[in-house]
């Protein structure tokens, strides 16, 4: 077990894998799970220096009217720019692992959970979490489920699968695996398994 106090799981999964569902069911189990999604709005929120260094590096031409940042500019400014792209996340990204880290160490529950999507990107950053959560489902249901959600057709889906990591590639880091491809009741069962698991880590610890 890593230095912290209690169990830090890592969870992940493709887009469109239903990793939001699982949050849910573990939350039901009253575990807390920490979002870097919502780490990542929280650290350039205004007044922050993650949004000075954010206008520093590419102009108040970024913030909108309500002095926050203007995303879909900021999505335009770095789509076609990798350069853009790798300064943002160079801002982003470390003050997103600094808040999970912060969280993970005052949690007080059995255990916790960070939900991180790009997990298998950047897995370097956090050897420091005990295990890995995936939750799997095969390629094909990713696509039909991505969109059905986003309302689009199977050449952008296929287009935004690849710009992530690969299933493999997900798979080769993950300790546990949930598989989300079948009916609620199999996941319910899953968590519960993989739930009382945690418990047991921490009773070992």
């Amino acid at each position: 077990m890593n230095a912290m106090r209690r169990p830090v799981i890592a969870l992940t999964g493709g887009i469109a894998a239903g990793k939001s569902t699982v949050e849910q069911r573990f939350r039901a189990h009253d575990i807390c799970v920490y979002d870097a999604d919502q780490a990542a709005r929280e650290v350039i929120e205004p007044g922050t220096d993650g949004l000075a260094q954010i206008v520093e590096a590419f102009g108040h031409e970024v913030i909108g009217a309500d002095g926050r940042l203007d995303r879909p500019a900021m999505r335009q400014r770095i789509f076609a720019d990798r350069e853009a792209r790798h300064t943002l996340e160079s801002i982003v990204h470390p003050r997103v692992r600094l808040w999970l880290q912060q969280r993970a160490l005052a949690d007080t529950g059995p255990y916790c959970m960070l939900a991180i999507p790009l997990l298998a990107e950047h897995i370097g950053h956090y050897r420091w979490t005990d295990r890995v959560l995936l939750v799997d489902v095969d390629e094909t249901t990713q696509i039909r489920r991505l969109m059905a959600r986003d309302d689009i057709d199977e050449t952008l889906a296929r287009r935004i699968l690849a710009n992530q990591a690969t299933r493999e590639q997900r798979l080769a880091v993950a300790d546990d695996v949930i598989d989300n491809g079948g009916d609620p009741a199999m996941l319910d069962a899953q968590v519960a398994a993989l739930h009382e698991r945690y418990l047991a880590l921490t009773a070992n610890g």
